[in-house]
């Protein structure tokens, strides 16, 4: 039993007519009336009755409609998702990450991404959660890391929770710690100069909110900065930020980690595509990937030792 004999049969039947049936499969009569005799003979069964020039199924061909409809579904389905596999040699993802997840979390991972398909362009948008739902909902993005819950009056997203992450404070190394007994409580920070990131962060907006909440402004140092510029002045002694852990564990040398006293504050990374529209296969590869990939080794880095020699 062939496959071209099983969609001939299924032209066959739904046609009720061998001609129109032999072109809808662009086949000479002749040589689709041979393959349903073939299959026949090989079913050991008529499967259409053709008395007086009308086509009729038989039980055996009621029987193996069905079947042979489902057979070539999942033909046809297989031979798309092989093609889709093939198509990883070469394609494009434009992926959407906050400045903080492209500097701790996506480097290993592309990585990885890219020994394993070197043909996929990687294309990276970088911008806070509230450009990043504008771009995709406008269709400029296929993924995106977002930082959980997502702003108000958002597009329909589908969101998948990827990992949740302590934010510590960062200090230089060579000025006193922060705090008292290795931990930083939010109302130490009422005393403390800022180097805060620009408007449209996530982290400055949670920041700003935590002082808030215990009843003062933050006073800023130096604001309007990306992630690596925010690092270099608290390096150069300009004063602390706070920062995920994932950033603090892979600032290199000059800085000191310290975490935020219970219960401190936290972030939550998800995943986001639009809902009414499926990424492209390389995109849910990436996609993939992110969710197999362990954080841990990103999250665990011992407070108190970015900064040591």
């Amino acid at each position: 039993m062939h496959f071209q004999q099983l969609a001939y049969f299924v032209a066959v039947a739904e046609a009720r007519h061998f001609t129109r049936a032999a072109e809808a499969v662009h086949v000479s009569q002749p040589s689709l009336s041979q393959q349903i005799r073939a299959l026949e003979k090989e079913l050991g069964a008529e499967l259409f009755s053709r008395a007086r020039g009308n086509i009729a199924l038989t039980d055996a061909g009621e029987t193996l409609l069905p079947l042979a409809r489902r057979i070539l579904a999942d033909s046809d389905r297989a031979r798309r998702e092989v093609q889709e596999l093939v198509r990883l040699r070469r394609g494009r993802i434009r992926l959407g990450a906050t400045p903080s997840i492209c500097t701790g979390l996506l480097p290993d991972v592309l990585r990885a991404y890219h020994d394993r398909h070197p043909g996929i362009e990687l294309r990276l948008e970088e911008g806070g959660s509230h450009d990043l739902v504008r771009q995709l909902a406008r269709g400029a993005l296929d993924i995106a890391l977002l930082v959980l819950p997502l702003p108000p009056a958002s597009p329909a997203l589908t969101t998948t929770e990827l990992l949740h992450e302590d934010l510590v404070v960062v200090s230089a190394a060579d000025a006193p710690a922060p705090g008292r007994g290795g931990s930083v409580r939010i109302a130490d920070l009422q005393g403390e100069s800022l180097v805060m990131f620009r408007h449209g962060y996530d982290l400055r907006e949670l920041t700003v909110a935590a002082c808030r909440a215990e009843g003062f402004e933050p006073s800023f140092t130096v604001e309007g900065g990306e992630m690596d510029a925010v690092l270099g002045f608290v390096r150069a002694g300009l004063g602390i930020a706070v920062v995920p852990r994932m950033v603090a564990g892979r600032a290199g040398q000059g800085l000191r980690m310290t975490p935020l006293a219970p219960p401190g504050l936290r972030r939550t990374i998800a995943l986001a595509h639009r809902t009414d529209v499926a990424p492209p296969r390389a995109a849910r590869e990436l996609q993939r990937m992110l969710l197999e990939a362990d954080p841990g080794s990103l999250l665990t880095a011992p407070p108190g030792n970015t900064g040591r020699g």
